[in-house]
């Protein structure tokens, strides 16, 4: 075998990359190179489900970007941390997974990607999942990627839940069963005690096969093409640079941030933007880059009565020998959390059709962003995004070199409903926190606190404090005709063998968490490769 000649090329061993060359791989005549730019996930904090405080901003595993600063948000630049490492974000993420509002992905099938409707799309999630709880036609049993209901019980977040009801919302004990709407909890991506990332779910079970190459530390500088058509890829290892030439097709899958970018440093995209950095360009495709959606966040967080926060029980030594225990004996506990234990998703009075606007997340702990020591008090976060913003922002090459951050503008709070709808939701959260369930826990709101009332001031609040919640999507558009870049087929328009499977393509973002979608697309994207391969 030729070591440089391939069938595949899949660019990015994350969410959907690890899928991608699972599937491909398994057919043993398929030969298959997958390249990472970050290294192999062996270090014990990207194992724990805890570790993610710890390593969604660890240099080793995360590459942190950068946005432009921006109005909306006054004059602020946020980080956005990617994975950088085999597994690529699931292997620092806040371990949620949620599909998100059924309606969400019926819009994408009504913006030209037939096929992608939710009823066509339930079959997909079922498949990768391999779901503990409850049985029901919504859920899979038998799929790789291990999906567990929360494993810590904690009073205050069960008294959360009781005092959304309170307020007015639905129980809803599996938001991945037809609908987000009402309050629950949260369920992650958890094995018996270890993080089920997509590289533990889908790569690490296949690595050996002898048809499959990944290269770690391989940052793709440049897809190849000749003749409208991706013949390779080009990478740099260790400093030098090296080619690999595929027979059959060309797969990016390094995200919505990564994957515009490669393909406006290959020639596809804007074409005045190619020009004035001097490349050639392949394919005018102006939507390469645009369309860029993410979640903003607000944070409120308030101090309770009793010492009972997880503030507190991390500076105690048999606290946290108590967390040790129960997680090796029984897999549960403190040290399985995520980013998020009880929630849900509501409708203010700006939501359209019944269609949730808001999606909360609280967790009995406080900190200023992950990576942050906990707050010295007993501290509870209550967060809330907005399911569907309408601001679309862009991201832009700033040079030719592929090891440089690209220009990310995310337009935050652009549009007025996006602003009046963060501005309903943290209204909507105080009120769940004095309803009679929860009041009497509770002594202050540290933040935004009692000086924040009227609406100037709690917009004021949201553009100072608000961030990321790390779900950029949307920058390779599916879809047919102005802005779209790759067909429903996942197929880049204007140039063939080469596709893009990764965040990047949802025409809108999902109302919820962008994991599991992203891990849906990486096995339908590659059942459309598979079916050209047998039609041809």
């Amino acid at each position: 075998m030729n070591p440089q000649g391939y069938d595949f090329i899949v660019v990015g061993a994350g969410s959907a990359g690890c899928v991608v060359a699972n599937q491909l791989s398994a057919n043993p005549d398929h030969r298959v190179l997958l390249l990472e730019a970050g290294g192999w996930d062996r270090n014990f904090w990207l194992r724990v489900p805890i570790g993610y405080y710890r390593s969604v901003f660890d240099r080793r595993f995360s590459r942190t970007f950068h946005t432009e600063p921006s109005e909306g948000i006054a004059g602020r630049s946020i980080p956005w941390p990617r994975g950088r490492v085999i597994g690529g974000s699931s292997s620092i993420n806040g371990l949620i997974f949620i599909r998100g509002e059924p309606d969400g992905f019926d819009d994408w099938a009504e913006q030209g990607a037939p096929g992608w409707d939710y009823a066509s799309l339930l079959p997909y999630f079922k498949r990768i999942e391999n779901y503990r709880g409850e049985a029901s036609q919504f859920r899979g049993a038998y799929g790789e990627l291990s999906v567990s209901d929360l494993r810590m019980r904690h009073p205050w977040c069960a008294a959360w839940i009781e005092a959304a009801k309170q307020y007015g919302l639905p129980a809803n004990p599996d938001f991945n069963a037809g609908t987000t709407f009402g309050a629950g909890t949260y369920q992650l991506s958890i094995g018996k005690r270890w993080r089920a990332s997509s590289a533990k779910a889908f790569l690490y079970p296949i690595r050996h096969r002898p048809n499959l190459t990944i290269k770690t530390g391989s940052l793709a500088t440049r897809v190849l093409i000749g003749q409208q058509r991706a013949a390779g890829v080009e990478w740099t290892e260790g400093g030098i640079t090296q080619r690999a030439f595929a027979e059959g097709e060309v797969i990016l899958c390094g995200g919505a941030l990564q994957s515009p970018q490669l393909l406006q440093l290959s020639g596809i995209g804007p074409a005045d933007l190619l020009r004035s950095h001097g490349i050639k360009v392949v394919a005018d495709l102006p939507g390469v880059g645009e369309n860029l959606q993410d979640h903003l966040q607000v944070r409120t967080v308030l101090r309770f009565k009793r010492k009972q926060s997880l503030n507190n029980d991390v500076r105690n030594p048999l606290r946290l020998a108590q967390m040790g225990l129960q997680w090796l004996i029984s897999g549960s506990g403190p040290l399985t959390i995520g980013a998020g234990h009880a929630g849900g998703s509501a409708c203010t009075e700006n939501a359209s059709d019944g269609r949730p606007d808001v999606q909360f997340l609280v967790m009995p702990l406080s900190i200023d962003r992950p990576g942050a020591p906990l707050h010295r008090f007993p501290g509870f976060t209550g967060v809330l995004w907005q399911c569907h913003p309408h601001s679309r922002g862009r991201l832009r090459i700033r040079s030719t070199d592929p090891a440089a951050d690209p220009l990310i503008e995310p337009n935050y709070l652009a549009s007025e409903i996006d602003r009046k709808v963060m501005v309903a939701g943290v209204k909507m959260l105080r009120e769940i926190h004095r309803q009679p369930a929860f009041a009497d826990l509770w002594e202050e709101e540290m933040s935004p606190g009692q000086g924040v009332q009227t609406d100037e001031q709690i917009l004021r609040f949201i553009r100072e404090t608000g961030g990321t919640i790390y779900h950029p999507s949307g920058t390779c558009r599916m879809g047919h005709g102005a802005g779209a870049v790759v067909d429903e087929n996942l197929k880049v328009h204007g140039v063939s063998r080469l596709r893009v499977i990764d965040a990047s393509v949802m025409p809108v973002i999902t109302s919820a968490n962008t994991n599991a979608a992203s891990i849906m697309i990486g096995e339908k994207g590659s059942g459309h490769i598979l079916e050209d391969v047998l039609h041809h």
